[in-house]
């Protein structure tokens, strides 16, 4: 059943958001958003990485052989992910010396593999493309909440400026998403 742009959307951002639902990927969200810039940064990366492999692959897809697939994946990931880090190093220089370090983890982060293993290898590029979008921009607006939480909690909770304040702080709105998931919902 295909779902709807709108249902994408929610599930991208909220409902099925891969660094909420799994918490795969916690090193570079509890590295990188230290401030709402480097989170923006590195989510916005993140975006461009899944979004363009996600194209990428969706569009070879016909001629990747299914004993090769994953590796030629990981290459092309590789690949794009190391066209973003060239390009912030070149374009943000200043920014760079906050997130660059964490750009070429993202090919490390197993839920972006998912996703483009289990949906852009397997559709077109259009719906490949979509997916990509939805579920870039949930960990974008995850990245860029936490680092604004960090960074707005930090000037008077030192521990919020701390690794350790951004697990807590990630703990905390995972417990919301399933208080949320749990509610009581009225028929």
């Amino acid at each position: 059943m295909d779902k709807s742009a709108g249902q994408r959307l929610a599930d991208g951002v909220w409902w099925n958001n891969p660094e909420l639902a799994t918490v795969l990927g916690l090193g570079p969200l509890l590295a990188g958003s230290r401030t709402f810039e480097a989170g923006l940064a590195l989510g916005l990366a993140s975006l461009a990485v899944l979004c363009t492999s996600s194209v990428l692959v969706s569009a070879l897809r016909h001629w990747l052989d299914p004993r090769v697939r994953l590796p030629a994946i990981i290459l092309i990931i590789a690949t794009v992910v190391t066209a973003v880090d060239l390009v912030f190093k070149a374009q943000w220089f200043n920014l760079y010396g906050d997130v660059g370090l964490l750009v070429p983890l993202i090919l490390t982060n197993s839920v972006l593999l998912a996703r483009v293993d289990g949906i852009a290898a397997h559709q077109g590029i259009g719906s490949a493309l979509l997916d990509g979008l939805v579920y870039g921009l949930g960990c974008t607006l995850l990245l860029a909440g936490l680092g604004a939480l960090r960074e707005g909690l930090g000037q008077g909770l030192v521990i919020a400026a701390l690794p350790a304040g951004a697990f807590f702080l990630l703990a905390a709105l995972v417990a919301l998403r399933q208080l949320w998931l749990q509610r009581p919902t009225s028929t």
